[in-house]
């Protein structure tokens, strides 16, 4: 199990954005980058917009960022494209067996441990923002 790739492919597509905005940023074209299918593309699109990380216009092809590179975060991406719900990355199974010591008692040991991981992971998305990925990938590319 792993978290959905709805986050990867929602800070892929706004890097595309960002990288191609000389041309035409189609669903289409984003697709081929990711190598998955437009109605995808267009589903996390939909997250993106709703969100106003994104401005897309219908009838129109193409999309270009709401915001300023530096004032999105990955946090706001993970938010955006709705990975998980407060508090609930971490699973823990239901109905452990009340009369062993351990299954009456793993629930209320592992969850704070849980909230505080996802905490500092969330911490971390908020401290980085589109323009530190987009700088990344534009040195790996030479086109800085």
């Amino acid at each position: 199990m792993s978290i959905s790739s709805r986050f990867a492919v929602g800070i892929h597509i706004l890097a595309l954005i960002e990288l191609n905005k000389e041309g035409v940023t189609s669903s289409e074209f984003l697709a081929s980058s990711v190598n998955t299918n437009p109605a995808v593309i267009r589903k996390l699109m939909g997250m993106l917009k709703k969100s106003g990380l994104i401005e897309v216009h219908p009838g129109i092809a193409g999309a270009k960022l709401a915001k300023e590179l530096s004032d999105i975060t990955l946090f706001d991406v993970y938010k955006a494209v709705n990975v998980v719900q407060e508090k609930e990355l971490f699973s823990i199974h239901e109905s452990p067996h009340p009369d062993c010591l351990v299954g009456r008692n793993i629930q209320n040991t592992i969850e704070p441990l849980f909230a505080a991981a996802q905490l500092a992971m969330e911490k971390v998305l908020r401290n980085v923002t589109l323009e530190d990925v987009v700088k990344d990938i534009a040195t790996k590319e030479n086109i800085c």
